[in-house]
């Protein structure tokens, strides 16, 4: 498959968050990496779905009693079911982890319908067990071990706001070890396509650098003979 066959997903896999944020910055848009969220294990590979959402005000006492998961339209438990495989739940949690945004058997039940992984600008509770799944998971810090007290489910596929960012549905969400970059879904497409020219050349220039060249006129590319250098190397890249 050369790379103009590849999907927008399978493109945004073989760049960085990085990568993604320049490329983003060039175009205007400055607001996109979300704040204060980390994997919970770094090494494992870069998620890249479309955002499904999921969102949570303050708890009230009168309107969030615990007999309120046992509905089955409860609009947590609705989301869990109704997030699309290949797709990434993204919480706003309100930049709050002292209540969960979700636990590990809510995080299973998503992996196991194929759903690519889990952000929220929250905590999680059973966060050890999460971070051993075979799914990409990411949030501010474990939190007390109940959702129940603090959180209140809202509103599922809306836009939301998620580590200071904006996210709408279907945004691309791309998660790596440094963290979170939101693209928005009608440019995704030709962001992948500029990360990858962007992903190498920068291969071009670490091997440059690493074999003691200066990064002057390297990075950024300003000499019209590294240009002529750059070119012939790309060529035989393909």
């Amino acid at each position: 498959m050369t790379t103009e066959e590849k999907t927008t997903t399978e493109k945004l896999r073989m760049v960085s968050t990085a990568t993604i944020a320049t490329c983003l910055f060039k175009k205007g848009l400055r607001n996109q990496f979300i704040q204060g969220v980390q994997p919970l294990k770094k090494g494992k590979p870069t998620m890249v779905g479309k955002a499904y959402t999921l969102r949570y005000i303050p708890a009230r006492e009168d309107l969030n009693p615990i007999e309120v998961f046992r509905d089955p339209k409860h609009l947590q438990r609705v989301a869990v079911e109704e997030c699309p495989a290949g797709y990434v739940m993204v919480i706003d949690s309100r930049k709050d982890a002292r209540a969960a945004s979700a636990g590990s058997i809510l995080a299973t039940r998503l992996m196991v319908r194929g759903v690519e992984g889990i952000v929220t600008d929250g905590g999680f509770r059973d966060s050890a067990e999460i971070a051993d799944l075979s799914f990409a998971s990411y949030h501010n810090r474990p939190t007390a071990p109940t959702n129940l007290t603090l959180h209140q489910a809202i509103a599922i596929n809306e836009p939301i706001g998620c580590g200071d960012v904006a996210v709408f549905p279907d945004d691309y969400i791309v998660g790596d070890d440094d963290g979170i970059m939101v693209i928005p879904a009608n440019i995704a497409d030709q962001v992948a396509d500029e990360c990858l020219k962007m992903t190498r050349f920068e291969d071009y220039v670490m091997q440059e650098v690493q074999n003691g060249t200066s990064i002057v006129g390297l990075y950024p590319l300003t000499s019209e003979e590294q240009k002529v250098r750059y070119e012939k190397w790309s060529d035989t890249q393909n």
